[in-house]
């Protein structure tokens, strides 16, 4: 158990940096609730497609932290078996939405507002809607990311509250955490990217390396195979 949990807190931890070097080469200038502008900029943005993708690299390897921290947990037979393949699925389902999302905003997006730019002025009203249509697709999808990433997380919490194998202080973090991004996805869904969507998104972003590093401690903190120390409380 004491190698897992170094795997799983090893990812939880590793995917952080690398949504931090993503988000340094994506613009933020532009407020995104303002289309003219930020389509403007997106169109003159080079290496678009190749930020999203490491984009999709940091959720890939955070759900896959949360993957094998479920499977720490061991939970085959009965109630809890059966919340801990259903987070799997939900963890599976996230990944399936996180590419999907980063399909839209990393490649049909870009498209879309390069075209935009581009065309002659009696094209550019058609285009423009074509790119907002994008946009509002890439909104959708975050949506119900965040959704399926909530209960994932929320599954998580149960799981660990219930069979203590790592510290509860833990599933409580994961249980703020879920709710956070049930939030996160009603905010996208109401009134896309805006503002007050802004500070869940930070919370949202620094549960998964805070709770990778309570578990390197709880591992560390674990005795070796064949040592004689005490049980983890």
């Amino acid at each position: 158990m004491r190698r897992s949990l170094f795997l799983a807190a090893g990812l939880l931890i590793g995917s952080f940096p690398v949504f931090v070097v993503a988000a340094q080469f994506h613009p933020h200038e532009a407020d995104p609730k303002n289309h003219l502008l930020s389509f403007t900029q997106y169109a003159h943005w080079s290496g678009w497609t190749a930020d999203h993708l490491l984009f999709f690299v940091y959720w890939a390897i955070a759900l896959a932290g949360v993957v094998v921290l479920i499977d720490v947990l061991d939970l085959r037979n009965g109630i809890a078996g059966t919340v801990a393949r259903l987070g799997i699925v939900a963890a599976g389902a996230t990944l399936v939405l996180s590419a999907m999302r980063f399909l839209v905003d990393g490649v049909v997006l870009k498209r879309a507002v390069d075209a935009w730019a581009s065309a002659p002025a009696a094209e550019q009203a058609a285009r423009f809607a074509s790119a907002e249509l994008a946009r509002w697709m890439e909104e959708a999808t975050i949506s119900y990311q965040s959704f399926l990433f909530g209960i994932t997380l929320i599954l998580l919490a149960g799981l660990v509250l219930w069979t203590a194998r790592v510290p509860r202080t833990l599933g409580y973090l994961l249980a703020a955490g879920g709710v956070d991004y049930l939030v996160i996805g009603w905010i996208l869904g109401e009134v896309g990217l805006a503002p007050q969507g802004a500070i869940p998104s930070i919370v949202g972003e620094l549960v998964t390396p805070i709770v990778g590093l309570g578990l390197l401690i709880a591992a560390w903190r674990m005795p070796r195979p064949g040592s004689m120390g005490g049980t983890l409380k």
